[in-house]
């Protein structure tokens, strides 16, 4: 359900009530799904364009067959369709200045430009923002493919374990966590050869391991003002227990218990607010999503990364905890003005799952039947990489195939809901990691 309340009263000053707000989001994934998912329940909505969208998309808007970089072609859809919102998902439209594009072209859109994508686009500049700002993060050196032997011999002497990162954008899986030297030395040499990111490893990040609990936080900011949502906690690695390698992400779970008041009070003070005041300090118009990846340490908050987008599975399991209409908001932070604006959120939990296809991370294939139950009562299922055929048959298309996320009072009962709903999803290969939240209810 919709909350009626101060929220909807103000976005009537920003949109009446008689005239209704088309839409368009930008990606093909479960984040934009879910985004889809949420903005259809707007009593402001008018007409909503996925592009290009999903089988899933398909159900509650109208798919366009759009390539999503072309600015050119997306203004020139938006124009012939009175689209008045933009809403981009991934980040690689942010990093190639598709927002900027828009904007120029007279169009309201939530996502930073270029100049501020790069906080996601370039690990290297987002740890010198920190740097510049006060903003705690782990200790670093960058080295590009100039610097082989240097970064070789700094790897090798390095404290075990350590975090090798690929500058660029590297859909999520450009991280490593080394336990030996031969894999730190390994990784390295892979990434600034090429061979294992291409130009996103041409200059990387060496950074101290810290220990800790990671949680997700988001604010969307219209430049000076923000507001936050939901926190969570997402689960990167292939394997249960956290083990094997990075992923774009095998589930998330909301709220989470350890994130509480006084830590989300310092999270406010020493890196939210720094991060937004640094961004307008610096003269970067930021409209949009600002993730903030970060580890409790003790009971310190540090940043492990920025993303200049929401992540994806936290949204699928974020978005369903926001009682409030999302749609106002989102304008008045495309518009640069989200003063007076305010999102309540349920207090019910969520637990996301995400099923993926055989050899995920690495080679997988495509074009598997799928035979998937219909959700019912608390569960969604977020089509992430999936394609119909023009028979209609529903097929796997991607790595991470669906994001299965149910709501309930507590995590203990939502985790065992999505995960009743999980098993019941059938395609050759299909694994999903039945951990999910355990750590958070002491079982992990």
């Amino acid at each position: 359900m919709v909350q009626i309340g101060n929220l909807r009263l103000k976005a009537i000053v920003l949109c009446p009530m008689n005239k209704s707000l088309n839409v368009l989001v930008l990606g093909s994934g479960g984040r934009e799904h879910a985004f889809c998912h949420k903005i259809s329940h707007s009593p402001l909505l008018g007409r909503l364009f996925c592009a290009p969208g999903n089988p899933g998309t398909a159900r509650i808007a109208e798919n366009v067959a759009l390539n999503i970089l072309d600015a050119e072609a997306v203004g020139a859809f938006a124009s012939q369709n009175s689209i008045e919102l933009v809403v981009v998902g991934p980040e690689a439209p942010l990093a190639e200045g598709v927002a900027d594009a828009l904007r120029s072209k007279g169009l309201d859109v939530v996502g930073p430009g270029k100049a501020g994508a790069v906080l996601e686009s370039s690990k290297e500049w987002s740890k010198r923002f920190m740097d510049r700002h006060g903003i705690p993060t782990a200790s670093y050196r960058r080295f590009d493919t100039s610097e082989l032997e240097d970064a070789l011999t700094y790897v090798e002497c390095h404290v075990l374990p350590v975090v090798i990162k690929a500058s660029g954008l590297a859909a999520g899986k450009g991280v490593v966590i080394a336990a030996t030297h031969e894999e730190a030395k390994s990784t390295v040499m892979d990434m600034l050869s090429g061979s294992a990111f291409g130009s996103a490893g041409s200059t990387i990040v060496v950074e101290e391991f810290l220990t800790g609990i990671e949680v997700s936080v988001f604010a969307l900011t219209d430049g000076k003002r923000y507001v936050l949502l939901p926190e969570a906690k997402d689960y990167k690695r292939i394997g249960e227990g956290d083990t094997g390698p990075n992923t774009g992400g095998m589930g998330a779970v909301s709220p989470v218990s350890f994130a509480d008041a006084e830590f989300m009070e310092k999270v406010k003070n020493r890196i939210i607010d720094p991060t937004i005041q640094g961004l307008e300090r610096e003269g970067i118009d930021y409209r949009g999503f600002v993730f903030f990846g970060l580890i409790k340490v003790g009971s310190e908050p540090y940043v492990i990364e920025y993303n200049a987008r929401m992540g994806d599975p936290e949204t699928e399991a974020v978005l369903l905890r926001i009682d409030s209409d999302l749609l106002p908001v989102l304008l008045a932070a495309a518009k640069g003005n989200l003063e007076g604006q305010t999102l309540t959120f349920s207090q019910t939990a969520a637990v996301t799952v995400v099923l993926v296809s055989g050899g995920y991370p690495g080679d997988y294939p495509k074009g598997l039947p799928i035979d998937l139950p219909t959700a019912m009562g608390s569960v969604v299922c977020f089509h992430s990489g999936t394609q119909k055929t023009s028979n209609g048959e529903l097929l796997t298309q991607g790595g991470r195939v669906f994001a299965v996320t149910a709501l309930a009072d507590d995590v203990s009962t939502a985790r065992k809901s999505a995960l009743e709903f999980a098993a019941q999803v059938k395609f050759e290969g299909c694994y999903h990691r039945r951990d999910i939240g355990l750590d958070l209810l002491g079982m992990g």
